[in-house]
């Protein structure tokens, strides 16, 4: 059987710089603005932790608490990610 497979360079977060982005790692969740990136951190610009999602279907998250400031979170907790809400 032949597939067609397609190769490109992506390190998985660079596509959503500039976008407001949820990770959601090992003990918190995490909503922002990604700003900046390296192999160990990302940065989050309007930062907020999520207590509670409430219905993933849901427009804004059940409790959501802003950050006072930019929130560094590190790669290696992160189990899934994505533009949500």
């Amino acid at each position: 059987m032949k597939r067609l497979v397609e190769e490109i360079e992506d390190d998985g977060f660079t596509p959503f710089i500039g976008q407001r982005i949820t990770l959601l790692c090992m003990n918190y969740f995490y909503t922002g603005k990604l700003i900046a990136m390296n192999e160990d951190f990302l940065e989050l610009a309007d930062a907020a932790i999520i207590y509670k999602t409430g219905a993933w279907v849901d427009k804004i998250w059940k409790d959501a608490q802003p950050l006072p400031g930019n929130v560094r979170v590190r790669v290696a907790t992160i189990e899934a990610y994505g533009v949500w809400k």
